[in-house]
């Protein structure tokens, strides 16, 4: 078992063993963040879920208000003149062929990976390599489209794409633990609403398990996801 840093041991004793409010959990996260580098703010989300069924997947987009707080490179595969306009719209990386054949040799110089519909038979081939690292376009992340110029503004934007794993948690940042505790809020509860209007179709039973909250080095917080869920913007958290 791994021994707990003697920093870590510190800012667990200042959790307790119970669910939090929204304000109270978050503004904790913030008073735990004490790494010497500039911490995310995470959430790690049990659903009532089993992924191994189709009907009970859950990956989607989440815009967040806030922002992430983080600086995306955004690299695009596509065609012609789309490339053009993908280094117009802001794309850190563009190009058709070439690209594919640099990332098959080992260049991963991105963080979001879009691509043209019309190209995806290509990208398929990159699938060993960029789906471990969750970078595969795919239409429900919003990731394959033509409409370049408005995907690539809204991920440099904060919008993220996620999943649940195949034990049906889901791990997403929120921001930065520099945030305002209200700026985290605000992307915590946007989180939350973008879960429940995508619940899968097969999901049966209580679909909100459990709700943890920490820094990307702090120590992990329990929030009552039922005060999350009927939260709202002007009431006391």
């Amino acid at each position: 078992m791994k021994k707990l840093s003697r920093r870590l041991q510190e800012l667990q004793n200042k959790v307790e063993e119970r669910p939090y409010g929204p304000i109270e959990a978050l503004e904790l996260l913030k008073e735990t963040a004490t790494a010497k580098f500039p911490e995310s703010a995470e959430a790690h989300i049990r659903l009532g879920i089993d992924p191994k069924y189709t009907d009970q997947q859950l990956r989607t987009t989440v815009a967040l208000p806030k922002g992430t707080g983080q600086a995306i490179r955004v690299a695009v595969i596509a065609r012609g003149e789309k490339v053009t306009e993908a280094t117009n719209a802001g794309a850190d990386i563009a190009g058709s062929e070439e690209l594919i054949e640099q990332i098959q040799k080992g260049m991963m110089d991105f963080d979001l990976l879009i691509a043209t519909p019309d190209v995806m038979p290509q990208v398929a081939r990159l699938g060993k390599l960029l789906g471990p690292r969750g970078l595969m376009p795919s239409p429900k992340g919003g990731t394959v489209t033509f409409d370049l110029p408005q995907a690539i503004s809204e991920f440099k934007a904060g919008k993220l794409e996620f999943r649940a794993d195949r034990t049906g948690i889901v791990h997403v940042l929120f921001g930065k633990t520099a945030f305002p505790a209200e700026d985290l809020l605000i992307n915590l509860k946007a989180l939350q609403e973008t879960i429940d209007r995508n619940r899968p179709s097969g999901a049966k039973g209580r679909y909100w398990r459990t709700m943890f909250v920490s820094a990307t080095m702090g120590p992990s917080i329990e929030l009552d996801i039922n005060a999350l869920r009927d939260f709202k913007f002007g009431e006391a958290a």
